[in-house]
């Protein structure tokens, strides 16, 4: 398998979630930040694109937005894994990923996950801190990254690609 992680990481959590992914998924594994990397990648070359970002204010990163909408048509022929980092969960997340990917990106994936998240206040800057304590009364870090969660769906790929090949 051949699998292209594509990623923005604001402070630092789905980074960390997508080193963990890519080191339990079988076959090479090549990640693109979309947030520090500007570099154009040919979809075609890979098996998989997994797809991931983290929620700000609402919205997962737009750059996540411009490069689904940018790919759309390519991505609906491949298998295709969507996650989100987001702290929030049950329903609120469920409404947060379904808001994040669309409709149609969501119904053809191989797997979706929900990783958790973290408040990582010590990497924000003022107004962040400002808009996480008032929203979610956060006053120091907050470590609630899902790592059964990535194993979950890494394996979801791990065993679709152990059917095609």
């Amino acid at each position: 398998m051949k699998c292209l992680i594509v990623y923005c990481s604001s402070h630092g959590t789905t980074e960390k979630a997508v080193k963990f992914l890519s080191e339990i998924l079988k076959g090479e594994v090549q990640t693109v930040d979309l947030k520090r990397e500007k570099v154009k990648v040919d979809l075609r070359s890979f098996d998989t694109i997994i797809i991931g970002g983290s929620i700000h204010a609402g919205n997962i990163q737009r750059k996540i937005k411009q490069f689904i909408t940018h790919n759309f048509d390519p991505l609906l022929e491949k298998e295709v894994g969507l996650f989100l980092c987001c702290m929030l969960d049950g329903e609120t997340a469920i409404e947060q990923f379904n808001h994040a990917f669309p409709q149609e990106l969501r119904k053809n994936s191989a797997a979706m996950g929900l990783f958790g998240g973290e408040f990582l206040l010590s990497e924000m800057n003022f107004i962040e801190k400002q808009i996480v304590k008032k929203v979610r009364g956060a006053t120091v870090d907050q470590l609630n990254l899902d790592y059964e969660a990535i194993k979950e769906f890494a394996s979801k790929l791990n065993n679709i690609q152990t059917l095609v090949h």
